[in-house]
């Protein structure tokens, strides 16, 4: 099964990117590696069975199971030790991952509330893109009469561009709409 994005790339973004920065080589192409879901709640500090539920929604959202992620040192200040559970996380790669940015790109961002595009300065500096959403519920597999509460995630597309500005244009020709600076 090939996934619609996936041709998208192949016919119009790959030939796209290599005359806009003229690579002599298509290896030198940049293609997305895997786009990384992160859910964290401060909650879980106290009632660790928050994480159950996020961690289901977060497996109905992506396709696949998500892995519960403790915290890696201590903080006295949020009452937050060493090897507690923080957070839960999916990390897609292959068709998964094209799946999931197409219905994000076509599906949830539109449903956004007050949107007015995505924010072009969460690059990393080495063609990485990080953006933040606030609620879980502008994705349709989610029912809404069933959260129990409205929770953000950060969602990660890594790419192998080598510069923003390979990543931008990649992400862009794929369809993600970038707010004009």
């Amino acid at each position: 099964m090939e996934i619609r994005l996936r041709q998208r790339y192949s016919a119009t973004v790959s030939p796209a990117l290599q005359e806009e920065f003229s690579y002599k080589n298509p290896m030198q192409l940049p293609r997305m590696q895997k786009i990384v879901v992160n859910v964290s709640l401060k909650e879980a500090i106290t009632n660790a069975k928050v994480l159950d539920t996020a961690a289901a929604e977060l497996a109905v959202i992506t396709g696949q199971k998500a892995i519960i992620r403790k915290a890696r040192t201590s903080i006295a200040n949020f009452k937050l030790r060493e090897g507690m559970p923080i957070g839960v996380k999916v990390t897609l790669r292959g068709a998964r991952m094209w799946e999931f940015l197409d219905r994000l790109i076509s599906i949830a961002i539109p449903r956004i509330r007050d949107f007015r595009g995505l924010n072009p300065n969460g690059f990393d500096g080495r063609g990485n893109y990080s953006m933040g959403i606030t609620e879980q519920i502008i994705f349709p597999e989610v029912d809404y009469d069933k959260v129990q509460r409205i929770t953000g995630m950060n969602i990660s597309f890594v790419t192998t561009a080598k510069t923003d500005a390979e990543g931008r244009a990649l992400l862009k020709h794929l369809g993600m709409p970038f707010r004009e600076q």
